[in-house]
This record gives structure tokens, C-alpha cells and sequence, in this order.
């Protein structure tokens, strides 16, 4: 069965770091976008950041560029998010979610509609 684990969450102070992980198993098909998206209380699910697997670009959200990375490790089939110079807006629910692609040079986009994986979610609060 198809399955996404996200784990790392905390609570740090604005200006720290947090790693989050999102353990995928039983993808088949490697041909796959991953995404990070992220839900504060009372509003909407937000996206954060994605990436091809199979060619490695990426994309970000306006609100994290130059300060978060993602990236992935296809052996472990696992992807990261490297989150630098926290602010406490970046509090929220962090989820870890998936879909297949087409071709490789296809590009991956943050609609949460069209991922149809996800995961449980981690909690990341920044305290000011």
C-alpha cells in the first residue's frame, strides 16, 4: 500500500532550522512529483515546494524562495525540506504529499488538488 510518512517537525525560534522528511513505500512507479504543502490554523492549505523525481526540478512558493529547499534521495525514496531562517508565519501543518507524472520534463506545480497521495503530517511552530 501506498504511503507517505512525514517526520521532523518541532518547535524552534524565528531565525533556527528544521529538517522535515517524508518517507514514501509502496510507490511502484518512480515517475512521480513530491510535494510539500502547509495548513495554519484557520486557513487554507498553501504550497510550498515540489519536485520531479526523475529530473530533479523544483519549484517554489513565492513565501519560502531563498529560504527552503527540497530535495530527494530515489534510493531511499525520500524527500527533504531544508527550512533556514524560520519566521513564525511558517507555523503550521506540514504535509508531504505525491502523484505520478507523465513525462520527465514535465514540470511540477503547487494546485494541492492535483496530488491524490498524502501524508498524516508534522507540526513545525516558530515562536518570535
Amino acid at each position: 500500500q501506498e504511503q507517505l510518512v512525514e517526520s521532523g517537525g518541532g518547535s524552534v525560534q524565528a531565525g533556527g532550522s528544521l529538517r522535515l522528511s517524508c518517507d514514501a513505500s509502496g510507490f511502484a512507479n518512480s515517475a512521480v512529483f513530491t510535494a510539500w504543502f502547509r495548513q495554519a490554523p484557520g486557513k487554507g492549505r498553501e504550497g510550498v515546494a515540489c519536485i520531479n523525481a526523475g529530473s530533479g526540478t523544483t519549484f517554489y512558493g513565492d513565501s519560502v524562495k531563498g529560504r527552503f529547499t527540497i530535495s530527494r534521495d530515489n534510493a531511499k525514496d525520500t524527500v527533504y525540506l531544508q527550512m533556514n531562517s524560520l519566521k513564525p508565519e511558517d507555523t503550521a501543518m506540514y504535509y508531504c504529499a505525491r502523484v505520478l507524472y507523465q513525462y520527465i520534463w514535465d514540470r511540477c506545480g503547487l494546485t494541492n488538488g492535483a496530488y491524490n497521495h498524502w501524508g498524516q503530517g508534522t507540526q513545525v511552530t516558530v515562536s518570535s
